[in-house]
């Protein structure tokens, strides 16, 4: 049973983490597991990552996954597939060139028609002068003024016709633009699939579940007969790119109550190849690409050079590693002349460079050989990873090292290919120099163990190359995975959604959570298309406590600002945003939110309120004090009145400044009744010398505030001359 001919299941999406740039995807399919345990599962982007796939069953217990790989197939569109508004697109656009050209012809006729003009014959010397026939000239002109006329006439209807066309052909386009790309973009259909493998075991599943027999009937030992399909439900996940969000408020609140309603929303883009329709949405901070491997430090050693142990994870190749294709490359002999050129498969002929395959190649390998085409290697204990990985240089026949560069072994000569298996091949003997050059100095060979790169030990990253991979590398480990171009093109396409300008007021979630990740889950499933627009999603309602507070610097300018003091008490943190503040049923403003921890306050201004006035006088009197008038004084005084005429009883909070001094000998005396307000961690932090007043106003109401400060200056302090009023 080959992957084409394996069973198909469908999938549904049904739910997504959209993270600050990409998204977690997750799938269900449902279905009987045939006897060979070779499944494919249809319906995934093109857009995926490949090395995040995941599968895993959810139901059944008696049944497990033990391969998961991407495999992508390709077949031609019929004429009555999705493709009807590319092919408006293609029309209309056949339509404006059309018309363009017919327009442009126009032009060319009138351009002729206009350059017409009375040319005389030639006059030789001896003819006398003739005279001019005017009435040749007025019908020339008539001609041509008659054709113009039609012609500029035609011209008109073109250039309207034209207009109509690239008129129809934009908004055509635009469409296209906007509309989802989980649609094929071109005549050929690609369907990418996950090809699972089950494992249908019997009984308990882990040996805790066989000693104490817990577990429902399917786990307490109820055997699965051979051949037998079993039910099960499968969960694949994988990530794509092009998907981003920031987050959106809609604050409710009813006149009189002193609570709110905060409605958390989030503004979603995605185009990730697949529209999201009826999926739970689930939106997160985090950075899906952030790096989770350790640093590591390295000891420094004072004294005689000691050798670097070797890495722990490399392995010399298996001996006879080449002999594992004797048969693949048996069956080719009579279609690959060079197969059959090579004496019994013996070795390994790579790029027109044989290697004798019992000669060491500088190759970690796992001691069990993998079967050719695996896609994954086997697991081995001992407490080392046994996944060798290609190291930078190893001693080779003679005792010394060969270097290797570019992933590949050095060039063997062609004297090798004759040398019997297991053994490395003598090497030539070394070319005489040209007269008069000077000998070619020899590298001095690398000792001590192979030190292989960090990418060639990173052991998710390694890809077993398979039997069609000619030279070393069959049946070993490599750090480069094979390229696809046009996966790459649909990944870049999805990740062009990272350019789109933000919403008013919205902040980019990883710059508004700082240092730490939030996850909120929507309450109800959503739909949103692949179109790359932005889509609002409501997340979910959060309570907050809300007063109404008015704040005024009549210093600064003589106006009352209505505020909402929000105060949120909930485990969840509230990101920056936009927020639309409704009173009752009536729109009132759009406002920017900021971050808010855990029981924080923050205050959100409502513009400038109309119903109370504030009017600010001072006065300053200078005169002289002390012992000869050797201190002078700086008496100001601050009188602050307040009217209230709206219909209900208003909080206000005056704000007023006093003057700050680094110099011991200048003192600062206030003489009022304000306070200094206090700075905290999530409220606004209040510059030095900033003095508040707070005031209950009641409907109607005026009061009067009365407040000031005196500065002593020595005279030695004094500016002559300067402004020591203000």
């Amino acid at each position: 049973m080959t992957a084409e001919t394996a069973q198909r299941w469908g999938s549904a999406l049904d739910a997504v983490v959209v993270y600050a740039q990409g998204a977690l995807c997750r799938r269900l399919a449902r279905g009987s597991v045939p006897p060979d345990g070779r499944v494919r599962v249809t319906g995934l982007p093109r857009s995926l990552d490949p090395g995040s796939l995941r599968a895993r069953v959810t139901g059944a217990r008696a049944a497990r996954v033990v391969e998961a790989r991407v495999e992508v197939e390709a077949e031609p569109l019929d004429d009555a597939g999705s493709n009807a508004l590319r092919r408006e697109v293609e029309r209309l656009r056949e339509e404006w060139t059309a018309a363009q050209g017919r327009r442009d012809r126009q032009l060319g006729l009138i351009e002729e028609v206009g350059a017409l003009r009375p040319v005389p014959p030639a006059r030789r010397r001896e003819d006398p002068h003739r005279r001019t026939p005017v009435d040749a000239w007025l019908g020339l002109a008539e001609f041509v003024d008659e054709r113009l006329t039609r012609l500029h006439a035609r011209l008109v209807e073109l250039e309207e016709a034209l207009e109509r066309a690239e008129h129809a052909f934009l908004l055509a386009s635009d469409r296209l633009d906007r509309a989802s790309t989980d649609a094929p973009p071109a005549q050929v259909r690609t369907t990418v699939s996950a090809v699972l493998t089950f494992d249908v075991s019997s009984g308990p599943t882990t040996a805790a579940e066989a000693e104490t027999g817990t577990g429902t009937e399917a786990e307490a030992g109820a055997e699965v007969e051979a051949g037998a399909e079993v039910e099960v439900e499968v969960e694949v996940e994988y990530t794509v790119p092009g998907a981003v969000w920031a987050p959106a408020y809609r604050l409710g609140r009813r006149p009189g109550d002193g609570g709110g309603r905060l409605v958390l929303r989030a503004s979603v883009a995605q185009r990730t190849g697949e529209d999201w329709t009826g999926v739970r949405i689930a939106l997160a901070t985090a950075d899906l690409r952030r790096r989770t491997d350790l640093p590591r430090l390295r000891s420094m050693r004072i004294g005689r050079r000691q050798p670097s142990p070797a890495p722990s994870g490399w392995r010399e190749p298996p001996t006879g590693l080449a002999d594992l294709f004797a048969g693949y490359d048996g069956a080719d002999t009579r279609t690959d002349p060079a197969r059959a050129a090579a004496p019994g498969g013996s070795m390994a002929v790579g790029q027109g460079r044989p290697v004798a395959a019992g000669a060491p190649t500088g190759y970690g390998a796992p001691p069990s050989v993998p079967l050719p085409g695996s896609a994954y290697p086997e697991a081995f204990g001992g407490g080392s990873a046994d996944l060798a990985a290609p190291p930078r240089s190893r001693p080779g026949p003679g005792g010394g090292a060969r270097e290797r560069t570019g992933g590949m072994p050095p060039a063997a000569p062609a004297a090798m290919a004759s040398a019997p298996s297991g053994r490395a091949a003598a090497p030539p003997p070394p070319a005489p120099a040209a007269p008069g050059s000077a000998a070619p100095k020899r590298a001095a060979p690398a000792a001590g163990p192979p030190q292989p790169s960090g990418a060639e030990l990173d052991y998710p990253a390694l890809v077993l190359s398979g039997p069609d991979d000619q030279g070393a590398r069959r049946g070993r480990l490599f750090p480069d995975a094979p390229h696809d171009p046009v996966a790459a093109e649909y990944r870049r396409r999805a990740e062009a959604v990272t350019a789109l300008p933000l919403p008013g007021h919205a902040v980019p979630p990883r710059v508004s959570a700082g240092s730490f990740d939030h996850r909120f889950d929507a309450v109800a499933r959503a739909d949103i298309p692949s179109d790359g627009a932005w889509h609002t999603v409501t997340v979910g309602e959060i309570p907050v406590g809300l007063r109404t507070e008015y704040l005024c610097v009549p210093s600064v300018e003589q106006t009352v600002y209505g505020t909402l003091v929000l105060s949120h008490s909930t485990d969840q943190a509230l990101l920056a945003g936009p927020v639309e503040v409704v009173v009752g049923d009536e729109f009132l403003l759009n406002a920017a939110l900021p971050t808010l921890a855990p029981g924080g306050v923050c205050r959100v201004g409502l513009g400038p309120a109309e119903g109370i006035r504030v009017t600010r006088r001072t006065t300053v009197h200078e005169s002289t004090s002390g012992l000869r008038n050797s201190t002078t004084v700086l008496d100001h005084r601050v009188h602050v009145e307040l009217a209230n005429r709206l219909a209900g009883q208003v909080t206000v909070e005056v704000r007023e400044r006093v003057p700050v001094t680094s110099d011991a000998d200048v003192r600062i005396e206030e003489r009022a009744d304000w306070s200094v307000p206090h700075d905290d961690a999530d409220a606004e932090h209040h510059a030095p010398g900033a003095r508040v007043w707070r005031v209950d106003l009641p409907a109607g109401g005026v009061t009067a505030l009365d407040g000031g400060y005196e500065i002593r200056i020595p005279s030695a302090k004094a500016l002559a001359g300067g402004n020591r009023r203000s």
